[in-house]
């Protein structure tokens, strides 16, 4: 059986966290009233909106490992720590699945993020998706104590933990509860492998958004080291109420009316891209509107 739920769907769209506009005009605006950082959303009605993307249709649901708020790089994500923000997701929701992008294995221990994703896996009826990465913020290693530089090695030697590849070193009778059929482990990035190691060694690569020129060229690197596993990005989206609004590209996505969106996403379809997860952090109409227009005018396209 493919325990790679994505995978079965074919290609789609997800969501992901926070749902939240605190980078748009109005959002920026609110959270200076508020007194917010930069890049701290407001998550007040985060439990609203999950449920809400879950009801309307969308795939999936991804959440960032950001342990260390760092003014630095100005992104705090979904606030919440990952694998307990999955933990209450799991409750809320019914279908969509709920995916890590990605968790920074170096500084976890990993038999204790082992035992978190197969809690989460058993709790939502295997709807994870373990989404890893070696970690880009230099400032959160020394806090860690974890050397910057062993990221990638740290890094193998959790992916060998997480696949059951090291079960050698528990003792007889030893188990890490509760136990589950594996679930699909992604990677973002390279996480300082070489490609044919990726392509070996997970299921499905979380790439870094771009344009769809930009994912044909890395789609078909992908296909040659992994052949048909998932491959996976994002799109940061400014959903504009004019339909017909041409494409406007910025850092990491675009500025459309829903016809270009349709567009957009047809041509990541056509360059090989498996699932697009749209962040609304730039969005300028009301994040629900946006989700419900999407469900009823995009997601029949693609979802069949």
């Amino acid at each position: 059986m493919n325990l790679d739920k994505l995978k079965q769907i074919g290609f789609s769209v997800g969501v992901e966290l926070p749902l939240d506009s605190d980078w748009s005009k109005e959002g920026q605006a609110k959270r200076i009233t508020e007194n917010r950082p930069f890049g701290v959303p407001d998550i007040s009605l985060h439990k609203e909106r999950i449920m809400l993307a879950d009801q309307l249709g969308f795939s999936t649901a991804w959440v960032r490992d950001v342990p260390l708020y760092d003014p630095n790089f100005g992104d705090a994500a979904q606030v919440f720590e990952a694998f307990s923000y999955l933990g209450y997701l799991s409750g809320l929701t019914k279908n969509i699945l709920l995916g890590t992008a990605a968790i920074v294995l170096p500084l976890r221990q990993p038999w204790l993020v082992k035992k978190s994703a197969n809690t989460i896996a058993s709790l939502s009826d295997n709807r994870l998706i373990l989404g890893v990465a070696s970690g880009d913020r230099p400032s959160e290693y020394p806090l860690f104590g974890v050397d910057y530089d062993a990221r990638g090695q740290l890094f193998r030697d959790a992916v060998k933990i997480l696949k059951d590849q090291s079960q050698a070193q528990l003792n007889a009778g030893q188990k890490i509860l509760p136990e589950v059929s594996r679930y699909p482990i992604y990677v973002a990035g390279l996480a300082q492998q070489s490609p044919q190691w990726v392509g070996e060694n997970v299921d499905g690569w979380l790439a870094y958004p771009g344009t769809p020129a930009d994912h044909k060229k890395r789609v078909a690197l992908w296909r040659q080291v992994a052949g048909e596993k998932p491959y996976v990005s994002f799109i940061h989206l400014n959903l504009l109420p004019e339909a017909e609004a041409p494409i406007e590209r910025h850092r990491f996505g675009i500025k459309s009316g829903i016809n270009g969106l349709i567009d957009e996403l047809k041509a990541m379809k056509a360059v090989g891209v498996d699932h697009i997860g749209l962040h609304l952090r730039r969005n300028e109409a009301p994040i629900e509107e946006t989700m419900r227009a999407i469900s009823e005018l995009v997601l029949p396209i693609f979802h069949k």
